[in-house]
């Protein structure tokens, strides 16, 4: 990295580089590797961790350059971190539960940012999430700070009524024509649907990546099952696409 950022020998397109610039690269190559892992595909895992990897080298050339950290330094950091954040593993700590111990991880952290100088003015337990963040796994990590400090519902139950109750909420707002209402119910739907999938123990930014791949796989099929006949989706009943999605499910299914 330091050759391909040398000022005069080194390539153009990564010498006007910056931090900015490279953010998204990260984020895309986070998702590179979790397709990976999700396809099980594990030589391309190999790939894409090294492709994740250089853009933690690329950032720290760039740090290095300006005079800020270099590589060593950042791998060192977390090294520290991780002895820091573990006493029980590193030390003589021991904790009776994993509630017990997610809580000391929350002090540890409170703790870094305070020894850092990084406390905000929000004073709020629900600070601290990046804005950032797709909005499934926001929502998921803002329920979670919450229920930390106590507010959940304590079983199940109670969860999967809120729904229905979101439900009817958005069928009420959709009878009325209003879009402004409707946007705002189904907010409260995906919200509380969240919630429901943290109280089942479910990832639900995984659920619904596998939900709409499985979706894809039975669409392609009727796709396939039209191209066929010679036509084109337009041109089929919606009856007859339904019998396709039918058919896709029992095939699909039944497919190892």
């Amino acid at each position: 990295m330091a050759q391909l950022r040398h000022p005069e020998t080194g390539c153009a397109w990564d010498l006007k580089q910056s931090f900015s610039s490279l953010a998204p690269y990260a984020i895309e190559e986070a998702y590179e590797v979790a397709d990976a892992i999700e396809r099980n595909d594990l030589d391309d895992l190999r790939l894409e961790l090294g492709d994740l990897l250089l853009q933690v080298v690329f950032h720290s050339q760039i740090a290095q350059e300006q005079g800020l950290f270099d590589f060593e330094q950042v791998a060192e950091a977390i090294s520290e971190k991780m002895i820091s954040r573990h006493p029980h593993v590193f030390g003589d700590t021991v904790y009776n539960s994993d509630e017990e111990r997610q809580k000391a991880w929350d002090e540890a952290k409170e703790k870094e940012k305070l020894a850092q100088g990084k406390v905000t003015k929000d004073k709020s337990v629900l600070a601290g999430v990046p804005v950032n963040l797709p909005a499934l796994i926001e929502c998921e990590k803002i329920q979670d700070k919450a229920a930390n400090h106590g507010f959940d519902w304590p079983e199940v139950e109670p969860v999967f009524d809120k729904v229905m109750e979101e439900l009817e909420e958005v069928k009420e707002a959709w009878e009325e024509k209003d879009q402004a209402h409707i946007q705002e119910e189904m907010g409260d739907l995906l919200l509380v649907s969240v919630n429901l999938a943290r109280h089942l123990k479910v990832n639900p930014e995984v659920a619904l990546k596998q939900a709409t791949k499985k979706f894809s796989k039975r669409f392609n099929y009727i796709e396939e099952q039209v191209e066929l006949t010679d036509r084109n989706l337009r041109d089929c009943e919606l009856a007859e696409l339904d019998a396709f999605w039918d058919e896709a499910k029992r095939i699909l299914k039944e497919t190892p």
